[in-house]
């Protein structure tokens, strides 16, 4: 079992810092969040939690811009892959992404992971003027023109929403950047098993992920896709034991995640408490799962 910690929420001036800690301590990887503003007035629509409102969500919550951050830490770290979950990807133009993300990969040695969603939030669709409605046909094509720029060959492409002539990109990453989908709603898990590299769970209950996995698994089969790689990446809200960290990786699952720290602690904490947590974490679960 490969195990992620969040960085969600951690203090913007411990972030470098955590993540160096994290590195040595046997974690898989680290974990970004994405959102660009913070929007004062906007619909209850997030759809993980009864009221619409994302969980610790204030105008004091740190997003930096996700490729900055992860070039920064990919530089300071030797062995962490890096994930978003997730990256709005309909929000972006993929040709944008595609060089970003590329650029990335290129120069950390294919260290990183693009963990999309389609987005919850409308506002920040509105404030770029990208139409929130048709997103999800917008996402589909993004995925297509970053696998295909991210092939450093020439390519064109003429889509509903996005076309262009035969361009190339350079630098290309060595690999594509795998493209992993977030989310449990009809489409998510379709596209998931349509055309992701993998999956992010938004965070479940032990026996809901379970489910939802079994629902991948059935849906990878329908579409032919069953023999091909693939990695489960699956945040688990509760107390988890050892044996049912088994359960997971009896399941299919690859991975699951340390959640934030304000919410495995406090709010607020420093960056010798969260050391203490991480090394207990490792210590405790980690090396005892995998023993």
């Amino acid at each position: 079992m490969k195990f992620w910690q969040s960085i969600f929420l951690c203090e913007g001036d411990q972030i470098v810092d955590t993540v160096k800690i994290v590195d040595n301590l046997g974690f898989e990887g680290a974990m970004i969040s994405e959102h660009l503003l913070h929007i004062e007035d906007r619909e209850p629509a997030y759809p993980y939690s009864e009221d619409g409102q994302p969980p610790q969500f204030t105008d004091k919550t740190v997003y930096p811009e996700c490729w900055s951050l992860m070039a920064a830490l990919a530089a300071v770290t030797d062995n962490l892959r890096f994930v978003t979950n997730v990256f709005i990807l309909p929000l972006h133009h993929p040709i944008e992404v595609a060089k970003a993300t590329g650029s990335v990969a290129y120069f950390s040695d294919n260290r990183i992971i693009l963990g999309a969603g389609a987005g919850w939030m409308k506002e920040e669709f509105d404030i770029l003027g990208v139409d929130f409605a048709s997103r999800g046909k917008r996402y589909d094509e993004c995925i297509e023109i970053i696998r295909l720029l991210q092939t450093g060959e020439r390519v064109e492409y003429h889509g509903q929403h996005f076309e262009f002539s035969p361009v190339q990109m350079c630098p290309a990453p060595t690999q594509p950047v795998p493209i992993y989908i977030g989310g449990i709603s009809g489409p998510a898990l379709r596209r998931t098993a349509r055309v992701g590299d993998g999956w992010l769970g938004p965070g479940q209950t032990l026996d809901d992920a379970l489910a939802t996995v079994k629902k991948i698994h059935a849906l990878r089969e329908e579409y032919g896709r069953s023999s091909e790689p693939f990695e489960m990446i699956v945040p688990i809200y509760g107390e988890m034991t050892i044996d049912d960290f088994k359960r997971m990786e009896d399941a299919g699952v690859d991975g699951t995640v340390s959640l934030p720290f304000a919410i495995t602690m406090k709010p607020n904490t420093t960056l010798e408490q969260k050391r203490a947590y991480l090394e207990n974490y490792a210590e405790n679960i980690i090396a005892k799962v995998n023993r």
